[in-house]
């Protein structure tokens, strides 16, 4: 009598983010040398209200960036942001969510080497999980980096995500995007932009948007159009 076949192993469901291997590593700080190196030669030109830096003196908040301006995101924050103490927590500090893929640990290493905390997960994968550390980050004083168009668009459309999070925690949500003057544009889903050396760089930081947690549906949705449009407004391709 033949042995019976051998049951597949079950899943646990659980998903394990991806590390960057050495290679990756070393692709990291290649990247996170060429940031820094584009970012020197770059001139700044700053947009931000006085509700917007009340905001930032307030406490931690959550920035709203498109996919495809993730290229000086980190400096935007490190230039204009951190110089902002706050009472919760000083200096500043920031987490980020990252997708959970081998992509997002070149993301996530490049993260880390510019002080900021990956949280890895997206809508496809560890979204759930996720989604609650950045929460956890949030309660201990952190600002957090969302995009809200990610990881796989489409693109300039925002996703439920910001929202959620803004619900949990009660943080204000910051628009902030930038043009550059020159740049190059992937042909990626979101085109992504990669501004040119002594590009100048109009960087714009926009008035706060606040998630009710107790609010309706009909607000909810509301707020939600608010910032699709504040963020489109700011947004000048």
């Amino acid at each position: 009598m033949p042995a019976p076949s051998p049951k597949p192993a079950r899943r646990s469901g659980v998903v394990v983010p991806e590390k960057a291997g050495l290679g990756g590593r070393c692709l990291a700080f290649a990247i996170w040398s060429a940031i820094r190196a584009v970012d020197a030669t770059l001139r700044y030109r700053l947009t931000i209200s006085d509700e917007t830096v009340a905001t930032l003196r307030a406490g931690p908040v959550i920035f709203c960036i498109w996919h495809n301006r993730l290229f000086l995101s980190l400096r935007l924050y490190q230039r204009f942001v951190r110089p902002h103490p706050q009472p919760r927590l000083n200096p500043r500090r920031l987490a980020a969510m990252v997708s959970a893929s081998r992509d997002g640990g070149l993301l996530a290493r490049i993260l880390e080497l510019f002080e900021v905390e990956p949280v890895r997960g997206s809508t496809s994968r560890r979204g759930p999980q996720a989604l609650l550390e950045l929460v956890s980050w949030g309660e201990r004083g952190l600002d957090l980096a969302i995009t809200p168009d990610g990881p796989r668009g489409p693109r300039y459309v925002v996703q439920e995500g910001v929202v959620t999070a803004a619900k949990l925690t009660g943080l204000p949500v910051i628009p902030v995007c930038f043009r550059a003057a020159w740049k190059h544009q992937l042909k990626s889903w979101d085109r992504f932009q990669i501004p040119l050396p002594g590009s100048r760089i109009d960087a714009v930081f926009s008035a706060p948007v606040a998630f009710d947690a107790d609010s309706s549906p009909e607000a909810r949705t509301a707020a939600l159009q608010m910032l699709q449009q504040r963020m489109m407004t700011i947004t000048p391709d």
